[in-house]
């Protein structure tokens, strides 16, 4: 066999399992650096300088902006960052760094007047990486981080600014725990050698290749927090990549294991299939009531950043942000939807079907909630033209209405916008006239008498009329029976409509003609007019029944 499985931690009386993420970790955005460097096309200064902007908005106080040791476009971004004042005073930058002198120099020539800032020190420590590319032994590889540790306190021994140490065991996840932790032991006691700063080492322990489950990853972290000595003076970070898809999954376990702290990108991009996506996982903390001290009430703008400044456009069910994730088709979802919908109360406990989190928290709107083809049902085509077009549909008419829809919608082999729903309801069922119309009515109500008089054109034949009933729909059905339509009235519903034109009424009628129900609606600004319209609608509707398929 090729492969072998990964192995798991021997560790004893682990209690992640038994924990939840009851507050958010300390961020930090990595999208100026782990994220632009796997870019086909890196971002321009302007870009960055965008990017970075929308990070600051969004709330992160602590912000990886490049490798400035690495090329000239990274210095000169770090110093356009610092000399033009875009650094808030609590916001931390960020710079990664291998463990060479000269690379050491150059990163604080590059971060010279910045007021607080992480030096990142890395040097991979796998079996896999000292053997194949470093031709090392485990002593060699501690003394390459303990003298990056030492170039580093003298580089920065006069800085002005705040600095702290961040370290990384590259390739974490695939070096023996013991390593792990006598590396990281001895970076944190050469710092603090003779250093008596506050500030907390930030130890970084990457999933730099993800190669086994998350429950893993987490038996990895508590591990390593159980044997970090000074552990009140450190900061667990984890950095996860997506290698296995379960990036997400493996940072919210190593939260519950004890890491204080996450980096990750925007919508997920990094080398290979990505870094942790820190969007899906903030708002995975906001559905569960955790505040995620992230800012993601407008995640369209978010995307339109992210997009522009990776040129990589974003999955339409990408968790949260993608444009369907809030879109229902199927039938039975859409009803659910809508049901829960119509009792969610303002500032109520979400408790919506299908849908974890309300859309209108992350800046979308509910127009795009039910969206129509030939998987859809009768709920989402009412829920559709009750919320933008104002018709509240009664519940026995819906079948009709979505039986129409959803042939329609099997015609053009694609969803229906809701434009082309309205247009294809109205046409059916609104203010029809083609085989019987009702026109110069006059209508007179004598206390409890109503006298009805008008032409009545059925069939092509125009006939004048006057009646005396108790009401206006008795009344005209009287004379609709004179000429043998008979019908048997099961629904009537009326209301003002509520969307565009006010002052208008809305009436519905539901009819039965040899056992088959029909239905009509009826406009007008008089509600006894729209309700003549509404029965009249659905006389047509009866007399024409192909016209509705």
């Amino acid at each position: 066999m090729k492969y072998t499985k990964f192995k798991t931690i021997p560790i004893e009386n682990r209690t992640w399992i038994d924990k939840t993420i009851d507050k958010a970790p300390i961020w930090c955005s990595v999208d100026l650096r782990d994220g632009n460097q796997s870019l086909i096309k890196p971002m321009s200064l302007d870009k960055k300088v965008k990017f970075f902007k929308l990070l600051v908005e969004m709330g992160f106080k602590e912000i990886e902006i490049g490798f400035p040791s690495a090329s000239e476009v990274e210095f000169e971004f770090t110093r356009y960052l610092i000399e033009n004042n875009l650094i808030p005073d609590d916001v931390t930058i960020q710079i990664l760094t291998q463990a060479r002198e000269h690379l050491i120099a150059r990163s604080a020539e590059a971060l010279r007047g910045a007021k607080n800032v992480i030096v990142h020190l890395y040097n991979p420590t796998s079996a896999m990486q000292r053997k194949i590319v470093y031709e090392k032994s485990q002593e060699e590889i501690i003394q390459m981080a303990l003298q990056g540790v030492k170039w580093i306190k003298e580089q920065f021994g006069n800085f002005e600014g705040a600095v702290r140490l961040e370290y990384s065991p590259e390739s974490f996840t695939q070096t023996e725990l013991e390593f792990s932790a006598k590396i990281c032991n001895a970076v944190v006691e050469e710092w603090y050698r003779d250093n008596h700063k506050e500030d907390r080492v930030i130890l970084n322990l990457p999933s730099t290749v993800e190669a086994s489950t998350p429950n893993v990853y987490a038996d990895q972290i508590e591990w390593m927090g159980r044997n970090i000595v000074q552990r009140d003076r450190v900061e667990i970070s984890v950095h996860a990549h997506n290698d296995r898809g379960c990036a997400v999954a493996s940072t919210e376990l190593a939260l519950m294991a004890g890491a204080d702290r996450v980096e990750g990108t925007l919508l997920g991009n990094g080398e290979r299939t990505g870094n942790v996506d820190i969007v899906t996982v903030g708002l995975n903390m906001y559905t569960q009531g955790v505040d995620p001290q992230l800012d993601f009430s407008e995640v369209d703008k978010i995307v339109k950043i992210v997009e522009d400044s990776n040129e990589i456009k974003t999955h339409v069910r990408h968790p949260y942000v993608g444009e369907l994730v809030y879109t229902a088709f199927s039938g039975s979802h859409q009803d659910a939807i809508k049901k829960g919908m119509a009792q969610q109360k303002e500032n109520a406990l979400w408790y919506v079907p299908y849908l974890p989190i309300d859309p209108k928290d992350v800046g979308r709107n509910y127009d795009a909630i039910i969206r129509i083809n030939s998987q859809s049902g009768k709920g989402g085509v009412a829920y559709i033209l009750n919320s933008q077009y104002g018709y509240a549909i009664p519940k026995r008419m819906e079948p009709h209405i979505g039986k129409i829809i959803q042939s329609k919608s099997d015609k053009i082999e694609g969803i229906m916008s809701e434009t082309m729903i309205k247009k294809e309801f109205e046409k059916i069922f609104l203010n029809r006239k083609e085989s019987i119309s009702i026109a110069n009515i006059k209508i007179d109500i004598d206390g409890h008498e109503v006298r009805v008089d008008g032409d009545f054109s059925i069939r092509g034949e125009t006939h004048h009329h006057s009646i005396t009933s108790s009401g206006i729909i008795s009344a005209i059905s009287k004379i609709f029976k004179e000429h043998q339509i008979e019908f048997e009235v099961i629904e009537y519903s009326e209301h003002a409509k509520t969307i565009g034109e006010d002052a208008k009424a809305l009436a519905y009628f539901g009819i039965q003609v040899e056992g088959q129900a029909y239905y009509g609606v009826g406009e007008d600004i008089n509600i006894s007019y729209a309700s003549m319209n509404a029965l009249v609608s659905a006389l047509n509707v009866a007399i024409n029944p192909q016209a509705s398929l």
